[in-house]
């Protein structure tokens, strides 16, 4: 009874987390993402095309960019048009302006590995191979697999207009090209020396060092791995190919070269039909 009495009271003054509740506008932009794809890095190089000056820090980035269920409802209500919001979800209907970051699954899941705090080394060992095996199916995640994740916003909105598909390897590669794609999107005004700015405030190396002295206090994924292709090194053969069994279509549709040779022919075949069921 107190319970009830409590989150009524909080719901009045609109001091409840909106989760699924959030009132949405047409102008609302969220930015989506399976845990683990590079995400708070992008979100930084976002935030500080939104805010030029200062320099943007973790508090700046949860006010800049929220998570939908970081902040109460009266947070989102206050904030200035257009929003910009942050989220894991799967496919969501009523969001009509999407920029969703992808990031190769091998890399994904090496990044998921390491937020293990019983974590061991990727030796291929037991351990390692049962917990690749839970990543496949999405038994740890409560976004479903990143399969499920990732063709859950490609199949609905991956040809439309407003739908914006960021590749991690690309931004870490093509930084202020792909932060253009992101200003224009936004519709922000952006010549190519604030592009370069926002990248220099954003280096990899201090988002980091921000993630690891404050993680505890703010809620912000952390993407520990290595950058583009870490996976080469770090995983073993054997979780590589648990990993392109499942997705391998999803994977070569999305320019994710595929190691087995023969597996690679079959799912050239097989991304074909993707492409036509997309």
């Amino acid at each position: 009874m107190i319970r009830r009495l409590a989150y009524g009271i909080k719901h009045i003054l609109e001091l409840d987390e909106p989760r699924h509740h959030l009132a949405i506008y047409p102008d609302d932009t969220f930015v989506v993402s399976f845990p683990g794809s590079g995400n708070t890095w992008t979100l930084f190089l976002i935030a500080n095309l939104l805010q030029p000056e200062p320099r943007v820090t973790l508090p700046d980035l949860k006010r800049l960019i929220p998570a939908i269920d970081g902040q109460p409802r009266k947070f989102f209500r206050a904030m200035p048009r257009p929003r910009v919001i942050r989220h894991h979800e799967s496919f969501h209907p009523q969001y009509k302006n999407v920029i969703y970051i992808v990031r190769d699954p091998r890399d994904v899941l090496i990044s998921a590995y390491h937020s293990l705090p019983e974590r061991t080394d990727l030796d291929g060992g037991d351990r390692l191979m049962s917990f690749v095996a839970e990543f496949v199916a999405g038994a740890r995640s409560p976004v479903g697999s990143w399969g499920e994740n990732v063709a859950s916003w490609l199949a609905t909105r991956g040809n439309a207009p407003r739908f914006l598909l960021l590749r991690f390897e690309d931004m870490w590669s093509e930084t202020v090209g792909e932060l253009d794609k992101v200003a224009r999107f936004l519709g922000i005004q952006a010549t190519s020396g604030h592009l370069a700015e926002a990248v220099n405030r954003s280096p990899a190396d201090h988002v980091r060092r921000l993630e690891q002295k404050t993680a505890r206090k703010i809620d912000l994924d952390s993407s520990r791995s290595s950058a583009e292709g870490g996976w080469r090194t770090k995983l073993p053969k054997a979780a590589v190919s648990e990993i392109e069994s499942a997705w391998g279509p999803l994977m070569s549709r999305l320019g994710y070269e595929l190691c087995d040779t023969a597996a690679a022919k079959y799912h050239t075949v097989a991304v074909t039909e993707l492409d036509r069921d997309l």
